[in-house]
Order: structure tokens, then C-alpha cells, then sequence
């Protein structure tokens, strides 16, 4: 009898000590329960009770303390630089401050209120890397095959990566994807993209983690040239396109040959004028020149009667300054002179005065 009472003893005890335990756990809140952040965020918990019944509130992360709060006095001490502990808003609860967060501050965040229970949360701290596409903006054939390499470095954990052409995503099975991991626990994701190009579109390359609000991407352009690739059976464009240029370069080269052959006659003609314009000024200058050559022979030695020596020398020098203008061949028939007299009868002598008869010399015209 005494040992059932015993029993009976302990089970009351521990329901009552079961509500007790239950009672102040619902009394203290902790949010969020789980928090992702990135390497270099803030992040920030609340623990909160309906329990005036505390004194002393402890912020632990992983199992060690960071900061103490008094119920009366507030923030006690901090042990790490970078966290801090603020009043929340509502006025009802501490918040837990870590600024500038690391991967080692990963783990578990738990606020212990002393003999009033404890509350843990779940903290997890992801890595930004890079991510590029490979060889920038390109060009290609329509119908082309074209490849492309896109990079994501440096992630924690390993970052998803997917494609979009022309704003739409591709599936996965038209690209491939490998990963590895580096120092620091970080990740690289490599994948190369296989496609026909069809029309210009702006290509890009999405690397993410779940901490991200928005993908990170890397983005370049391509552009799709047509290629004019004629019909066996109809060569009409080519053949048109080919007459068409031909026509034109034989224009050109007629239109050239043209202007040269009128250049050239113009030259020619100005030339001639140039030759024509100096002869008859040349010969407007003469003195006792015939208008007209004849076939006959002048022997320039002849000298009439009643010349002087003087007037002798003036005829033989005038008639050696008009030698330039006449030919040899075609001698006038007649030389006109005032002081010069010629007697036409078959064979004509000329004999100076007798004053000069030593020097007699004779002109025959034939």
C-alpha cells in the first residue's frame, strides 16, 4: 500500500512539473525559427514572453554566450564586437543584433530567459560569388550551331544556374552542368549551352542561392546574320544582281573612255591654236615675204644694178631672218624689193651698177 502511494506520488509531481515546463514555454517566443542571410548582412532575432516572472535574459549562439541582459539594467555585456542586443519595437522583447554576419556565425541562436525556459532558432549564412559568360558578344549564321560557357564562382552552398534566351528560360536538358568545390567549403559551377541560331537575341547566364532576391547574370548579345544561298533550279536573283553590276562598271569604264578621248582633242585643238596664233604673228612681223611658195629657186648671191654695198647687205640679211618661215623646197618666183629690180625673160641676170662690177653675182629663178 505504501509503495502504490509512492507511485502515485511521482506521476502527480511530474504532470504538475510537465503543465509547469509547458506553461512557461508558451510563454516564450523566439522568431524568426530559421533566418538565411548572406556573408557581409544583418540579421536579427526577437525573443519575447508574457512572463514578467524573469530577470536575466541570455542570447547564446552555438551554445555560447554572446549577450546578457537585465530585466532592470538592459544590455549587461556583448563578447563579440559585431553583435548587440536593441529593445524591440513593441516593447515586450529583446532583439538580438549581428551585423556584418560570417560563415562562422552559422549555427544555432538561442535565448534563454534564467528559470523561465529557452528557445532556440536556426541561423544559416550563404555565399555571393561571380558569374560571366565567356567571349562576349558574337555573331553567326542563321541555322549555325553556336556555343557558349558560362561560370558561377565562388557560392556557398552550390548555386543553381540556368540560361534565358530572348527573356525566356531555357530547360534544362539543352545545357549541361558540372560542379566543384574549392577552398572555404565554396563552389564553382561550370555549363555550356548548344544552340542554332535563329534569330538575334540577348543571351543570359543565372547563377543564384536562396538568400538572393534576385539572380545575379551575366549577359551578351547575339546577333544572327541571314545568308542569301541561291536555288539550283533559279538563279535569278544571283544572275540580276551580277547583270546589275556588270551594266555598271561598263558605264563607268565607257563614260571614262569619254571624257578621256574629249580631254585629249581639246588638248590638241588648244595646242595647234597656240601654234597657229605664234606662226601668223610671226609672219605679220615679216617684211617682202610671198603670200604664196612657188616651185622655183632663188639664188639669194644675185644682186641688181645700182645696189648699194648697204642696201646689198640688208637684202641678204632680210632674207636669211625669213628663211625660218619659208621652205627650202618652195622658193617665191618673184622677191619684191624697191631698190631691187627683176627682168622675166626665160633666164633672167641681174648685174649690179658699174660702180660695184667686181662684185657682180647672179640670181636664177627657175
Amino acid at each position: 500500500m505504501t509503495l502504490k502511494c509512492k507511485i502515485m506520488d511521482f506521476f502527480i509531481l511530474s504532470v504538475v512539473l510537465l503543465s509547469y515546463s509547458t506553461q512557461v514555454s508558451a510563454l516564450l517566443k523566439l522568431s524568426p525559427v530559421s533566418l538565411t542571410v548572406l556573408s557581409g548582412d544583418e540579421a536579427r532575432f526577437t525573443c519575447s514572453t508574457d512572463s514578467a516572472e524573469w530577470d536575466v535574459m541570455m542570447w547564446e549562439l552555438n551554445s555560447t554566450v554572446v549577450v546578457t541582459i537585465s530585466r532592470i539594467h538592459n544590455v549587461l555585456s556583448s563578447t563579440l564586437p559585431n553583435v548587440t542586443a536593441e529593445k524591440s519595437q513593441n516593447g515586450d522583447g529583446w532583439e538580438l543584433v549581428l551585423k556584418s554576419v560570417e560563415r562562422l556565425h552559422e549555427g544555432q541562436v538561442s535565448c534563454n530567459l534564467q528559470g523561465n525556459g529557452k528557445k532556440t532558432a536556426r541561423l544559416f549564412v550563404q555565399e555571393k560569388g561571380t558569374v560571366n559568360i565567356f567571349g562576349g558578344n558574337t555573331m553567326a549564321l542563321k541555322g549555325e550551331l553556336v556555343w557558349f560557357e558560362c561560370d558561377a564562382v565562388g557560392w556557398y552552398p552550390e548555386p543553381s544556374l540556368q540560361w534565358e534566351v530572348h527573356g525566356k528560360k531555357l530547360s534544362q536538358s539543352s545545357y549541361h552542368l558540372s560542379s566543384e568545390q574549392t577552398g572555404k567549403s565554396l563552389f564553382t559551377v561550370s555549363s555550356n549551352l548548344s544552340m542554332t541560331a535563329t534569330q538575334s537575341s540577348r543571351v543570359d547566364c543565372l547563377a543564384s542561392v536562396s538568400a538572393l532576391s534576385t539572380p545575379l547574370m551575366s549577359s551578351i548579345y547575339l546577333t544572327v546574320v541571314a545568308e542569301v544561298v541561291a536555288d539550283k533550279d533559279d538563279c535569278t536573283v544571283p544572275l540580276a544582281v551580277t547583270s546589275s553590276l556588270t551594266t555598271l562598271l561598263l558605264l563607268l569604264l565607257l563614260l571614262l573612255c569619254i571624257c578621256t578621248v574629249l580631254w585629249y582633242r581639246e588638248r590638241r585643238q588648244a595646242k595647234k591654236s597656240t601654234q597657229d596664233a605664234n606662226r601668223r604673228e610671226e609672219s605679220n612681223n615679216g617684211r617682202g615675204l610671198p603670200a604664196e611658195p612657188t616651185g622655183g629657186r632663188v639664188n639669194f648671191g644675185y644682186m641688181s644694178e645700182g645696189t648699194t654695198d648697204a642696201v646689198y647687205k640688208e637684202i641678204i640679211k632680210e632674207i636669211h631672218s625669213k628663211m625660218d618661215f619659208v621652205s627650202v623646197d618652195k622658193i617665191p618666183d618673184v622677191v619684191t624689193s624697191s631698190s631691187l629690180s627683176l627682168h622675166r625673160d626665160g633666164h633672167t641676170q641681174v648685174n649690179l651698177s658699174e660702180e660695184n662690177s667686181k662684185n657682180i653675182r647672179r640670181v636664177t629663178t627657175v
